[in-house]
């Protein structure tokens, strides 16, 4: 008898392996020759552009059947265009990959999911590029020198769309901690905003990856020309700790108040996340999930990263998925003084 049991284990084992290899088989036979999309939701340049364009570089000889890998932009309503197009226009078949903002992903608990076409929690999540801290940039010569001195000073912030870090962060800083932050909000995309920050258009801009601007503008942040007002997290980065620059939610004076703020950050371990329609077969998803995994640990990414200054932290899309669940279980209350602290007034 325990030899049959010994005997069928084997039969059992090799079955699944042989299972496994036809899976992996089929996955390759259906990306060989093909195109994967990556579709962008920002302009070209800034760093969520970065990020897919080297993934895009790497990605293809992780995936099986070594598809083509392209990238294309569709900036709009912080991610939003490029959200719908992927919900409702692309092919639900796995060749279209979404990089989207983080903020995207909490969207239907913070606004009238009525005008949207799609619901960003339901999409498959292939994973996150890297789990960033947010900060607030400024000019040198703007008048407020201290996050402390921003809720006595005016200090006129850049902004793209409703439902991006950059205008949704400082606004609820704006409207739960008091700070005098004016938002001009409407900049297509960072590159954009940060262009205007140099032409003395607005003083600074929050919601930024620290990652994203000390790659683009290390010289000028360096130099002292642009400069760290406050850091948008509950932890704060190791560099920007040391350097003494404050986290936001150190200023909260109210427990009400640093639970909205930790709600709304939570969304940054969403930092960079890269999604496929919720339609595409599982078994396309697992496979680009673990490529997508592999690819943020190939040597040769990591090695040009690092040349451009980008921060590689990945994380995985089954950790993604389980983590939309947890926020999305956030005490409705919570979650409805958060959603009013986007409100710009």
């Amino acid at each position: 008898m325990k030899g049959l049991a010994v005997s069928s284990l084997v039969m059992a084992l090799s079955l699944m392996s042989v299972q496994a290899g036809a899976a992996q088989e089929d996955i390759a036979n259906f990306y060989r020759g093909k195109t994967v999309t990556i579709i962008v939701g920002s302009s070209a340049g800034g760093g969520y552009d970065l990020y897919a364009r080297t993934i895009a570089r790497f990605m293809p000889k992780h995936l099986p059947g070594a598809p083509t890998m392209v990238v294309t932009n569709m900036p709009g309503a912080g991610s939003n265009v490029a959200a719908a197009n992927i919900a409702n226009v692309a092919a639900k078949d796995g060749t279209v990959i979404g990089a989207l903002f983080m903020g995207l992903v909490v969207e239907p608990l913070f606004s009238d999911v009525k005008r949207l076409t799609h619901d960003a929690s339901k999409f498959n999540y292939i994973g996150n590029a890297n789990t960033d801290v947010y900060v607030c940039l400024v000019r040198g010569d703007a008048p407020v020198k201290t996050f402390a001195e921003a809720f006595d000073k005016e200090l006129v912030l850049g902004g793209t769309a409703g439902g991006a870090s950059t205008r949704d962060f400082p606004v609820m800083l704006a409207n739960v901690l008091g700070v005098k932050f004016k938002v001009v909000s409407g900049y297509p995309g960072s590159r954009e905003m940060n262009l205007a920050i140099e032409k003395g258009e607005v003083q600074g801009g929050c919601g930024q990856s620290w990652s994203s601007v000390y790659a683009t503008y290390k010289q000028r942040i360096d130099s002292g020309e642009l400069r760290v007002l406050v850091q948008e997290d509950t932890a704060g980065y190791p560099d920007l700790n040391r350097q003494g620059v404050p986290l936001s939610v150190s200023f909260a004076k109210t427990p009400e108040q640093k639970q909205i703020l930790d709600l709304v950050y939570s969304q940054t371990v969403f930092g960079r996340p890269y999604v496929v329609a919720a339609e595409v077969p599982a078994p396309r998803v697992a496979a680009l999930r673990k490529a997508f995994m592999e690819t943020m640990a190939d040597p040769g990414l990591k090695a040009e990263a690092q040349k451009m200054l980008l921060d590689v932290d990945a994380t995985s899309g089954e950790f993604l998925q389980k983590k939309i669940a947890e926020i999305y279980a956030t005490p409705k209350d919570i979650v409805a003084k958060a959603k009013k602290a986007f409100e710009l007034k």
